[in-house]
């Protein structure tokens, strides 16, 4: 019976191992679902809205391949429209059914208003009217975007969960055709639960199925073997007829002495066989001899025995170690799946913040090196693409005096590190703004910079308007969260203690009068230590004239009047405001006699920007003043606060 256990064990354990690697094999699945975009008439791009790469459950696989350098991204559906309003493009979609439909979009004409014989005219568009019309617009590089991917010939987007209003971009360069070898894919649960059980349970029954073989074995050879016999029954004895015994064994017969136990006329006695060891050479270590043989016979038969369990051992440990955790059933929690997190969770009718902070950080990295490349090569062309404003104003000026003047120091870099705020506009439509507050995370005596960024149109990059460096006294504002963003002030808010339009009017009034000034008391200390600054400064300019002797022959005056910048004004959460201002501060110097003249002496920057050593109407010196309030909302007992200032010389200029 052992061996026909051994055999049903063998059996059951041949099943259940080959079910479980049936399981991981041939009756496996595929372990993923792809559908092919279809693109009949081509376009120079390919737009697939997020809803086609959520047809399925699960993370979502794109790959495209084609013949060159390849460029995708993704980003918030209403911005891909628009930044491809004027431009052919192909947008896929999916329906109800889960099909998917690709519509080809073509551009609005360009009407001319010329008319011929009383009709309107309608013309393709050239070069001269529309250059992106012919060459294509290249996507690579947009501030658009709120990721981008290239590779050449073949591109793969692994592991994306694209939220609800976040499609996908495709193309070459905008002016070929964009690749239409697209196929999306989704991952299926490939998981087979009972497949490492089945293969455990199998090796259990294959050792147990040896042990019963192998004990079969051993109960066969035991009773095959050979065995001692006993003596056999002894033969019937005779009475010995004591006449016929010689005449001395029948005395001793007689008298009991015949042997070692006495025999009667019936046969003998209680006969008792002793085998006693031999004696002779060599008898005793026979016997331990035949001991140790026996043993020695026994020794093979149980190192077989043990061989045979390492490998089974062996076998089991093998299938359950070639198994995955896929094999296996999850008896903890179940494990949460990933699920796509909207970019932005807002109130009802909330506007979408102009940037995420993952995308504000890498705009913001992106300006800091081509302005540093810039300001290196004092390359204003290259620093126009990232600068306006007030910002470009003062970097115009700054190459131009480095140009001239050789130890000029190079402006400092924006930090980009530590990146404390982003505050974006929550809006759909363009100009969009943003204002960051970025401090360096390895050098504390570079102070923080507070800055605004502003995107004129979807196709235009962000450029840098207004920039300050924060002073270490300043308190930030709490402001909303960047995936809520905030919206801007107008000018003429009445919900601020003072309107944004006339904060900067205020300041320079505070800064010419001081203390006479009506809007004095509506500053902090930090605002009025800056404006003592100021005036300090002014002071100085006429203390020079004194000494130098031209105070009888020559005159000053100051003007701090707004600039012609309008302000940046983003709200709190206090209901209050961030303004960015911009100031300038006119220094003019005249001769009170016609026979007087200004000379510039030592003046390096005077001479650089003017290109003269002296005038004899006048010079007028202009400074730009960037800085940064926090303005309390309206009946707020606060003052308004500085958080960021900056002075930088924007033009010397001869009186003509």
């Amino acid at each position: 019976m052992r061996f026909v256990w051994a055999v049903v064990a063998f059996v059951l354990a041949a099943a259940l191992i080959g079910a479980g690697i049936a399981q991981r094999t041939i009756f496996m699945g595929p372990d993923s679902v792809q559908e092919t975009v279809q693109i009949d008439e081509p376009a120079p791009f390919i737009l697939i809205d997020g809803d086609v790469l959520r047809a399925h459950p699960g993370a979502q696989t794109l790959l495209i391949r084609g013949d060159g350098e390849i460029f995708s991204a993704y980003g918030r559906t209403p911005d891909m429209e628009a930044w491809l309003a004027d431009s052919d493009y192909n947008q896929v979609t999916v329906d109800d059914d889960g099909s998917f439909q690709v519509e080809h979009v073509v551009a609005p004409e360009a009407e001319d208003d010329a008319v011929d014989s009383g009709d309107t005219a309608t013309e393709e568009p050239t070069t001269e009217d529309d250059p992106a019309a012919v060459t294509g617009r290249d996507p690579a590089g947009s501030d658009l975007w709120l990721n981008s991917f290239s590779d050449t010939d073949s591109l793969s987007l692994d592991n994306l969960r694209l939220p609800e209003g976040v499609s996908v971009l495709v193309a070459y360069d905008g002016t070929e055709n964009a690749p239409d070898d697209i196929v999306a894919s989704w991952p299926l649960d490939t998981s087979t639960p009972a497949a490492g059980p089945l293969m455990v349970a199998g090796g259990v029954l294959l050792l147990v199925g040896l042990i019963l073989y192998a004990l079969g074995i051993r109960h066969q050879r035991r009773g095959r073997g050979p065995r001692r016999k006993g003596p056999g029954p002894l033969p019937v004895t005779e009475p010995i007829d004591l006449a016929s015994l010689p005449a001395s064994d029948r005395a001793a017969i007689e008298s009991g002495a015949a042997g070692p136990k006495a025999q009667t006329a019936d046969g003998i006695q209680d006969a008792e066989i002793v085998d006693e060891p031999s004696t002779a050479e060599g008898g005793a270590d026979d016997g331990k001899t035949e001991g140790q043989s026996k043993m020695k016979s026994a020794d093979p038969a149980r190192r077989r025995r043990r061989l045979l369990v390492v490998p089974i051992l062996g076998l089991t440990a093998v299938l359950a170690a070639g198994c995955s955790s896929d094999s296996w059933p999850q008896l903890g929690a179940p494990e949460a799946t990933p699920s796509p997190t909207p970019t932005v969770i807002a109130p009802e009718n909330q506007k979408p913040p102009a940037v995420t902070e993952a995308q504000a950080e890498r705009i913001l990295g992106e300006i800091s090196a081509t302005l540093a490349e810039a300001d290196t090569n004092r390359d204003l062309d290259l620093a126009k693409t990232r600068l306006d404003g007030p910002a470009l104003t003062a970097r115009t000026t700054d190459y131009a005096l480095r140009t001239a003047i050789a130890d000029s120091p190079v402006p400092a870099a924006i930090p980009t590190d530590d990146v404390e705020v982003v505050l974006p506009e929550a809006t759909d439509r363009w100009p969009r703004t943003t204002l960051l507050l970025s401090r360096s995370a390895d050098d504390e005596t570079v102070p923080p910079v507070l800055l605004t960024m502003t995107q004129q149109d979807p196709w235009s990059n962000y450029k840098v308007t207004n920039i300050a460096e924060m002073s270490a006294d300043a308190v930030f504002p709490d402001v909303a969260a960047a995936w809520l963003g905030t919206a801007l002030v107008p000018d003429d808010s009445a919900f601020l203690s003072i309107a944004p339009g006339e904060l900067a009017a205020a300041f320079a009034d505070v800064v010419d009068t001081g203390e006479k000034s009506a809007s004095n008391g509506l500053f902090d200390d930090l605002s009025q230590k800056l404006a003592t600054s100021i005036r300090d400064s002014r002071q100085t300019v006429v203390q020079n004239l004194i000494d130098n002797g031209a105070a009888e022959t020559s005159e000053v005056s100051f003007d701090m009047s707004p600039a012609d910048d309008p302000a940046v004004s983003m709200t709190t959460l206090d209901s209050g405001a961030i303004v960015g201002i911009t100031l300038t501060d006119a220094e003019t110097v005249k001769p009170t006699s016609a026979d007087a003249v200004i000379r510039f002496g030592d003046n390096a920057k005077a001479n650089a920007l003017t290109g003269v050593s002296e005038s004899a109407k006048g010079v007028v010196t202009t400074y730009e003043f960037q800085l940064f309030f926090s303005v309390p909302a309206q009946g707020s007992t606060e003052q308004i606060k500085l958080l960021a200032s900056r002075q930088d010389l924007v033009s010397v200029e001869v009186i003509k």
